[in-house]
């Protein structure tokens, strides 16, 4: 009887076994991940477009499309040698980068901070790049194997030039409906769409320098970078609310016939109010800039006490260049005060700091809407 029993039972659980055994077979050959690898979050405390997730061989990206609702793109971060079949699709990434080409002079400038300025092979643009290690590389690049190279307009790239330095990834900033990347995304190197300068605030785009620390191997260096320039930024923050001195500010100037303002979710119209600032869009919900006539501008902000805005041009600003630009600008209170203040960038590495040093960049607000504090000399504005 008993023989009888134990003989129907193993009758009974062996399909069961080899069902089992056969499923968990299929799964592995399908690529699924085992149940037991679980991924740990790499949380980011202000950046909201991209989220990371590490596991044991790999690091899986995903960008959010800051234009709609969706993935912008997905990375599969690992190293090179580690590739398999894993369960979600993406862009695979052999990491770290070792000969890249950047295109955007922001994260050229990031690179060099953090000390990896010799992964950087190739960059676009060069004649905007104010970094002085990226022209000394440049000049010194004699030789069979050049240090680096200029790969042209990053509109149109040469691409001879990339494809021979054997570039292993290629950083540029994506835009809304800029219908692809052309003959770039026919190379088969990984695109790496640099979407941190969608983010909504200041810190929330300096905290991708982590990302980019991971995909450069020198993740401990990218976060202790981050780590320094938040607890300054969050200081200065903290200074401006002692401040008994409250000041208006309106930033930018006409652009044809058309005044783009920032919006009060944008990340100018947050390091304002990080500022303690006043600002005429304060409550606006625009997380971009506002096309707006003159007339609406000087109606809203012309008694703003400070005016600031970049200058590109070779020749210095001046008030007379100013007024002559548009006649309308001699009604503004802060023109008439002789509170304007201007970022020669040909000349002061403004566009290549400010995305990753907010601190800095907040520190000269703080400056021009505080006087009463005393910090100190302006780092990149100066007085018109």
């Amino acid at each position: 009887m008993g023989c009888t029993l134990r003989n129907k039972t193993s009758s009974f659980i062996l399909p069961i076994v080899l069902c089992t055994l056969l499923m968990l077979t299929s799964c592995a050959g399908n690529g699924m991940r085992p149940a037991d690898e679980s991924g740990d979050t790499i949380r980011f405390r202000y950046g909201e477009n991209i989220e990371m997730v590490r596991y044991a061989h790999h690091i899986v990206v995903k960008m959010k499309n800051p234009w709609r609702k969706g993935t912008l793109h997905t990375y599969i971060l690992t190293d090179e040698g580690k590739e398999k079949d894993w369960d979600v699709e993406g862009t695979i990434v052999r990491t770290p980068l070792k000969r890249s080409v950047v295109f955007n002079t922001a994260h050229a400038s990031l690179l060099c901070m953090l000390g990896e300025a010799d992964r950087i092979k190739g960059v676009c643009d060069l004649k905007y790049m104010n970094i002085p290690e990226i022209h000394r590389r440049l000049l010194s690049s004699a030789g069979s194997e050049p240090s680096l190279i200029d790969c042209g307009n990053s509109m149109s790239p040469d691409i001879e030039t990339i494809i021979d330095l054997g570039a292993d990834g290629i950083l540029l900033s994506p835009f809304e409906n800029s219908g692809g990347y052309g003959k770039v995304e026919e190379l088969g190197i990984p695109i790496i769409e640099c979407a941190d300068y969608m983010e909504t605030s200041a810190l929330g785009r300096a905290e991708w320098m982590r990302f980019y620390g991971i995909l450069y191997g020198c993740e401990a260096k990218a976060d202790s970078l981050f780590n320094m320039v938040e607890e300054s930024y969050l200081q200065w923050k903290e200074k401006a609310r002692q401040s008994q001195v409250s000041r208006s500010i309106i930033t930018e100037r006409m652009t044809g016939s058309t005044w783009y303002v920032a919006g009060g979710r944008s990340s100018v119209g947050k390091l304002i109010a990080d500022a303690n600032g006043k600002y005429a869009w304060a409550n606006d919900t625009h997380s971009g800039s506002l096309a707006l006539p003159f007339e609406t501008v000087l109606d809203k902000a012309g008694d703003a006490d400070v005016w600031i805005f970049n200058d590109g041009s070779p020749v210095p600003m001046t008030y007379g260049r100013l007024s002559s630009e548009h006649h309308g600008y001699t009604s503004m209170k802060a023109f008439r005060d002789h509170h304007v203040y201007v970022v020669r960038s040909m000349e002061t590495p403004y566009f290549e700091e400010v995305s990753f040093r907010p601190d800095r960049l907040l520190r000269d607000y703080i400056i021009m809407l505080h006087p009463d504090l005393n910090i100190g000399e302006l780092t990149y504005f100066k007085p018109l």
